[in-house]
């Protein structure tokens, strides 16, 4: 006998489905005993005794990304019939082959349904022996399912509208925690399918359906964290150090404070790399010399961080920051606090809003700040216009003139010279598709359901032109956002922490300052509160000194924990 078709080995769970809808038991143990017989090694036989359980579990198979090759059904059901049942499953599965099993009397009924449901193949029953009339159809059906070789998706599924700005940003949060998803267009065939089998409008978007198949309707970032898998609550209530940021300051000092045996917790509010996660190559940072991506180098810093045993915390916003005694706590965005003997504050910075009016109309519609490394493709032979001098821009710039029809930078600046490395003015330079526009600045953007138009005003000649454009990336400036410490820990004029000698810049400690030494270098003015990387006053803001910083502060921590 032939051996029956058969996939790659996969796990049981995503074998692919043979399918048997009939409302008699009888028949229906019959028909699953036969399949199963020939083809229980390598493909699920289900039943199901009616149309519409049959549908629910169609359904849950498509979310959970479980293949389908062939489904039997019975042409006499009550409530659903065999075609009225394939002419919904189809809409879920439209590439499992479909058969239907009729009596003599209903074969005019099955060739009807050849055009109907389009389908593969009616059995007359009874079908004994099966090794001439049931297991050479299932064969040529199966045989002809594996060739088109429709692989399941078994990863985090996005279902979304192209220009939706909360789309964007899940996708931006699923990608920066290196979790592998697949996107699909809420108008197109499989987004519409898999709306079909989440019973969700398309109004609500966007819809996540999770590896274990649980579709999430518009979730939240910490919804998202919940269901695919990233921690989101810390294993312990106190902790030797507690740091604030995932950015390469805050990694940077997990590693060494968990490899030097701290009790170390990282809390970060969306995903760890901060800035610098979002580069699309880092090619001055040392023992990378053919560069390393900012989501590379994240990750492996937070394995190794892991490693370590230092535990990482997503999606958990730090409000509020307070001494209690010889505790340093902190406070979050839910009403729940964390006390350590420590604290670093690594929290980076932000990229600031751009006031041109229609820009904040358009964030996640055609402008995005930052990389947004998940729209690139979607860039492919399009104008780009990316705002900003530094080497974050300059970054973005090479990166995207790969795939783009052109890209034009939009500086303020006469040159790039001021704010940008050597290095990559040098790459810009030599690079055909992209261009500078120096002493610009964006004063306007419009568009309907998305960008279409910016208005770029030329301040060396006091003239603006409109200009059509559908992305617009921005990397302007920094802020620090360190609101939260308001109050508690010393700050400059702009947000940004003070510490060691620059509390004292007339050798008088810092207020309230109650120890008889001075604050160490990277001390604020709270004693066992830290700082590091580009949200402390002054630094370099470089990924190479954020990193040097971390475990540097690090190392004043084990000071502060000897002798307080």
């Amino acid at each position: 006998m032939t051996a029956p078709p058969t996939q790659r080995e996969s796990p049981a769970s995503h074998k692919p489905a043979i399918v048997s809808v009939d409302d008699d038991p009888g028949v229906s143990r019959a028909v699953v005993r036969d399949l199963r017989r020939r083809y229980g090694e390598n493909y699920r036989i289900l039943r199901a005794q009616s149309g519409q359980d049959a549908l629910d579990a169609l359904r849950e198979m498509k979310l959970r990304g479980q293949p389908v090759a062939v489904l039997l059904a019975d042409y006499r059901m009550p409530g659903m019939d065999g075609i009225e049942f394939l002419e919904q499953a189809m809409d879920l599965h439209p590439f499992a082959k479909r058969v239907l099993l009729t009596a003599y009397a209903d074969t005019n009924a099955a060739i009807d349904a050849i055009n109907v449901v389009d389908l593969d193949h009616y059995l007359l029953k009874p079908w004994d022996p099966p090794e001439e009339k049931l297991y050479p159809v299932i064969d040529a059906l199966l045989e002809a399912w594996i060739t088109a070789d429709h692989k399941p998706v078994t990863e985090t599924k996005i279902v979304g509208h192209r220009w939706s700005a909360r789309s964007s940003q899940v996708r931006e949060f699923l990608a920066r925690n290196q979790l592998p998803y697949r996107w699909y267009m809420s108008d197109e065939p499989e987004g519409l399918r898999l709306l079909e089998a989440a019973c969700v409008d398309a109004a609500r978007l966007p819809v996540v359906i999770t590896s274990a198949g649980k579709a999430l309707i518009e979730p939240t970032d910490a919804e998202l964290a919940d269901h695919v898998g990233l921690t989101t609550t810390p294993a312990q209530d106190f902790y030797d150090l507690i740091v604030i940021g995932g950015g390469p300051a805050g990694l940077g000092a997990a590693v060494y404070g968990a490899s030097e045996g701290l009790r170390t917790v990282l809390v970060e509010r969306t995903a760890t790399g901060g800035q610098a996660g979002q580069s699309s190559r880092i090619e001055n940072y040392l023992g990378f010399p053919d560069g390393v991506s900012g989501a590379q180098l994240a990750d492996r810093a937070r394995r190794q961080a892991a490693k370590f045993g230092a535990e990482v915390i997503t999606t958990r916003d730090a409000v509020g920051l307070e001494a209690n005694g010889s505790a340093r706590t902190v406070r979050f965005s839910d009403g729940a606090t964390l006390d350590a003997h420590t604290v670093i504050v690594a929290t980076g910075v932000m990229y600031r809003r751009h006031p041109a009016p229609g820009i904040d109309d358009f964030t996640g519609r055609g402008v995005y700040y930052g990389s947004a490394m998940t729209e690139a493709p979607r860039c492919m032979n399009e104008d780009i216009f990316i705002v900003g001098g530094a080497n974050s821009a300059g970054q973005a710039a090479v990166y995207l003139s790969r795939t783009a029809k052109s890209v034009t930078i939009v500086v303020r600046a006469p040159s790039l010279e001021q704010s940008m490395s050597h290095y990559l003015i040098q790459q810009i330079e030599q690079i055909d598709n992209i261009s500078i526009r120096p002493c610009t600045e964006v004063t306007g953007a419009s568009g309907d359901d998305h960008l279409e138009t910016i208005t770029l005003r030329n301040n060396a000649t006091d003239t603006s032109e409109d200009v059509a454009a559908q992305w617009l990336f921005l990397f302007i400036g920094a802020a620090p956002g360190t609101d939260w410490l308001d109050g508690v820990v010393a700050r400059d004029e702009r947000g940004f922490v003070l510490a060691g000698p620059d509390l004292m810049p007339d050798g008088v400690r810092p207020a309230g300052w109650v120890l008889d030494r001075a604050p160490h270098h990277l001390e604020t003015s709270v004693p066992g509160v830290f700082v590091a990387g580009d949200v402390r006053s002054e630094s370099p803001k470089r990924v190479a000194s954020a990193v040097g910083e971390g475990a540097m502060a690090v190392m004043l921590v084990h000071r502060y924990l000897a002798k307080p």
